[in-house]
């Protein structure tokens, strides 16, 4: 099912919230391994996602023609404004915890690469693993935000489950309009592309290096201008 993904990743955040309400006091050194060992994990899918470039070329010319569109556009810093806007906004209406848990959570769990990859993945090719994996990121964090910031983390899964959700519902829609032979060179070259950028996220969890990944995002669209092209030649 298309929104199988978008479904677990929801629950994943529900469930660790619920044992977040229960669970105080998790020690840093624990915190700290835990994310290590999913960062290497997101590191390890990048990988496997990247090799299944059969034109790597179309890769490497995505993500250098997408990332000037993304730094002319300065996405990362705009998802970064959006994000102190709305809590700005929220906590200035809002006394307690429930507004802050909640907007907290919604931004890191909504505004981000992999919930777009994933969620296209699950549209595109019926493939979970980067929601399931995100899932499980989302889950641990929403662990600790719960046991710190109280039961508002828990409602952040429905702006992630419409968010994510329709992403996947719009990406099945567009097998309608492209020839199989491009939509499956596309699916291809958009994986690989966006398993690079998968890799990154995994070095940014692990503090190796601070990738602005949200700027490379225009590389998908960059991925579908140049599959095209060759496609027309």
């Amino acid at each position: 099912m298309v929104l199988t993904g978008t479904i677990v990743n929801g629950l994943a955040i529900v469930l660790a919230s619920l044992i977040g309400l229960m669970v105080r006091n998790i020690p840093e050194q624990m915190k700290t391994t835990i994310m290590q060992g999913l960062a290497l994990a997101v590191v390890v899918l990048g990988i496997g996602m990247s090799l299944k470039s059969e034109q790597f070329l179309i890769v490497i010319g995505s993500l250098v023609l997408g990332g000037i569109i993304g730094e002319k556009l300065d996405l990362e810093g705009s998802l970064n404004r959006l994000g102190a806007w709305i809590e700005a906004k929220v906590g200035a209406k809002e006394n307690g915890s429930v507004a802050k848990g909640f907007v907290t959570a919604t931004l890191i769990y909504v505004v981000g690469a992999m919930a777009i990859l994933g969620s296209l993945d699950s549209g595109l090719r019926g493939d979970h693993s980067v929601l399931y994996t995100k899932s499980m990121l989302d889950g641990f964090s929403a662990i600790i935000f719960t046991s710190t910031l109280g039961i508002g983390v828990m409602f952040s899964a429905i702006p992630v489950v419409l968010y994510q959700g329709g992403i996947a519902l719009l990406a099945t829609q567009i097998n309608q309009f492209v020839p199989e032979v491009l939509m499956s060179t596309f699916i291809t070259e958009m994986t690989a592309t966006g398993g690079v950028m998968i890799i990154a996220i995994g070095l940014n969890i692990l503090g190796i290096v601070q990738i602005r990944v949200a700027n490379l995002l225009p590389s998908i669209v960059v991925v579908a201008g140049l599959v095209l092209a060759l496609y027309m030649n």
